[in-house]
């Protein structure tokens, strides 16, 4: 967590190949701080499915959507992100893995509604977007030749496949066997991550990237998701049944 921050306050001061290089890594960090929460919260079985899982889907899609446009749009990357894997820059399907992790936590909180928990993560995901794309369009990494209706200069067809892709990836994650479920644990770290990184990127688009637009979008957009998400859903007390109101 510590070297994430470390990493990503100067990421707005500087620009060209260190801002790639710090993209690279900050998300190297996230994902580590991912991976390590796992292993010490939930053991290293689920964490290897997690890994596999997450990485491998994030794979799978974008190499999809590179090649066909489904289900994201049609998008191509530049060459600033490192080596490839099937037209995809390799460190694309490690920043999925690295965000579905503190999604899924949140959406663990709702379990008892398996098909919202589900929704909210992908919303958790789709949201985050609506800062991520911008930013990296406007840094070179990739570029789009979708048509049709846009926000912010990216094809809302994205968020849909975000959308999509986000809430059947939690939903995998929400059905991991998990035999340490229904203990207690220190979630502090993923949620400080999803915190962080929602309160760093509205305060970067408004105040260092001259993205005024981003910054109120996905501000409300993410925010809400995220106060959803914090809050206590009927389904969760157990003095009411379980299950979907």
């Amino acid at each position: 967590m510590a070297a994430t921050l470390a990493v990503q306050i100067p990421y707005p001061l500087v620009d060209g190949t260190s801002r790639a290089a710090l993209t690279i890594i900050s998300v190297l960090t996230v994902l580590t701080a991912s991976v390590l929460h796992a292993a010490a919260t939930r053991g290293p079985r689920w964490t290897a499915a997690y890994l596999v899982s997450t990485v491998g889907t994030g794979l799978a899609v974008e190499t999809l959507g590179v090649h066909t446009g489904v289900p994201f749009g049609r998008y191509a990357y530049g060459g600033s992100l490192g080596p490839r894997v099937f037209g995809v820059a390799a460190v694309v399907p490690l920043a999925w893995a690295m965000m579905a992790y503190p999604a899924y936590v949140l959406a663990r909180r709702h379990e008892h509604a398996p098909y919202r928990a589900a929704l909210l993560g992908g919303l958790v995901l789709a949201t985050w977007d609506l800062f991520l794309d911008p930013q990296m369009v406007a840094a070179g990494h990739w570029t789009w030749s979708a048509s049709g209706p846009a926000l912010n200069g990216i094809p809302l067809t994205n968020f849909l496949g975000w959308l999509l892709v986000g809430t059947v990836l939690t939903g995998v994650l929400l059905a991991l066997p998990d035999r340490h479920r229904h203990e207690r644990r220190d979630e502090a770290i993923p949620l400080a991550l999803l915190g962080w990184t929602y309160l760093s990127s509205v305060l970067a688009n408004a105040a260092f990237f001259g993205r005024p637009g981003v910054a109120v979008t996905g501000g409300l957009a993410m925010g809400a998701v995220l106060a959803t998400g914090l809050r206590t859903w009927r389904g969760d007390r157990r003095d009411v049944p379980q299950g979907d109101p």
